[in-house]
């Protein structure tokens, strides 16, 4: 009887394989709706996936969802922890738990165009837990091949070809 870590590794290696024969295959378009609905709040809405976000009242929202800060750390921390056991499962390296915390340190003022400062965070730190029986340095090599390969990582360390395009209606 196979384990749900070898499945995992099964399915891993299997897309691999697949995306080395044909490349175009990893290659599509998220999209993803975001419509402001009242006051400050937003649905954002992918496929079959809904959620809401808000502002905090202290920033003129209801407080009714997560704020879009919230949700940007949250899919960094767990892109990392989800990349890592993606990797333990590859290579074989048993992980008893992961946790990350991601901690943010930033200044409104820029926001609200206070100062001529960047806007956005002065620093962020991932602070990673694992727990594993495998030797440390297993460990590590495991954690850093999943970070070189994060593509979400990836969004937060480099630049990214951003483009808006703007539609006025009356």
């Amino acid at each position: 009887m196979t384990t749900a870590t070898d499945q995992l590794r099964d399915t891993l290696e299997r897309n691999a394989r697949a995306l080395a024969l044909r490349p175009s295959i990893g290659q599509n378009t998220a999209i993803t709706m975001v419509r402001l609905t009242e006051g400050l709040a937003c649905e954002v809405e992918e496929g079959p996936w809904k959620l809401r976000v808000d502002m905090s009242p202290k920033s003129g929202g209801a407080g009714s969802a997560p704020n879009p800060g919230v949700l940007g750390r949250a899919s960094l921390g767990s892109c990392l922890a989800i990349g890592y056991a993606m990797w333990a499962a590859r290579r074989g390296v048993a992980l008893e738990e992961i946790s990350v915390e991601v901690q943010a340190d930033f200044d409104t003022a820029a926001e609200y165009g206070l100062t001529d400062d960047q806007p956005g965070y002065h620093q962020v730190r991932c602070n990673v837990k694992v727990r594993s029986k495998a030797p440390a340095e297993e460990v590590r090599a495991v954690i850093e091949e999943a970070d070189r390969c994060s593509s979400y990582l990836a969004v937060w360390t480099k630049p990214q070809d951003v483009r808006l395009n703007i539609e006025v209606t009356e």
